[in-house]
């Protein structure tokens, strides 16, 4: 479904670069869990942030071919980028109360989803969020950080995207709603057959949710390890 191949990504300095991620290769196939485990300033996030053209390009100099279903992404223009962010590859930052504007409530970002009243409201329900009517009329900062990150989960869910990437989606919830989200999302490939990719540093959420896990250390990726021989290899 995607295949990445990323040759370099620089950051770009007044008078010199530096190469921060080199020779990455990996692919996404349907139906399964990859998580990309590294400490951080590992490059994590920069990493998963190349994968649809959100570096800034005054910032960072990428040398890849990422390709979703054979079309390249970072050949395609603002507008096709931008359309593909919408349908088919969403994300969820670790910073999700960020990624609300606090001027507008959370009903204008559901409402622009068009999810079923009743898929969203069992899903908050699953979540231990508030019901429905109430999260909905709520502003972005009267919510906590952890909230935030659930809601924003239940957002990228709900759009049914091929590949849901996930940043430290355990950095602001607690163990039980960690336990929630790996059932989830391994409901969520498997109903969907879709693939979420996870960059986190939580090894005991990455051991119990994921099909494959990789390592990223000075800007180099591992090889992507099925899950049984990943255990055999600590």
């Amino acid at each position: 479904m995607m295949s990445v191949s990323i040759k370099s990504v620089e950051i770009l300095t007044i008078n010199n670069s530096k190469t921060i991620l080199q020779d990455i290769n990996f692919n996404l196939d349907r139906g399964n869990v990859y998580t990309i485990l590294g400490k951080n300033g590992a490059g994590k996030t920069t990493l998963v942030n190349a994968l649809t053209n959100l570096l800034d390009i005054d910032i960072y100099k990428i040398d890849a071919n990422i390709k979703l279903n054979g079309v390249n992404l970072l050949e395609l223009s603002d507008a096709e980028l931008l359309q593909i962010r919408k349908e088919k590859i969403k994300y969820v930052f670790q910073d999700s109360a960020n990624s609300f504007d606090n001027l507008k409530k959370f009903g204008y970002y559901f409402k622009m989803i068009n999810a079923s009243e009743e898929e969203s409201s069992d899903l908050f329900e699953y979540f231990l969020l508030p019901d429905r009517n109430k999260l909905l009329s709520l502003y972005p900062y009267e919510v906590s950080g952890g909230m935030a990150q659930r809601i924003s989960i239940c957002l990228a869910l709900l759009t049914k995207p091929e590949i849901l990437i996930l940043d430290e989606p355990t950095s602001a919830i607690d163990i039980n709603i960690s336990n929630l989200l790996c059932n989830k999302l391994r409901e969520f490939v498997n109903y969907n057959k879709s693939s979420v990719l996870l960059i986190t540093q939580d090894v005991d959420f990455a051991e119990h949710v994921s099909d494959y896990i990789a390592h990223l250390n000075n800007g180099m990726l591992s090889q992507f390890y099925k899950i049984f021989e990943y255990k055999k290899e600590l």
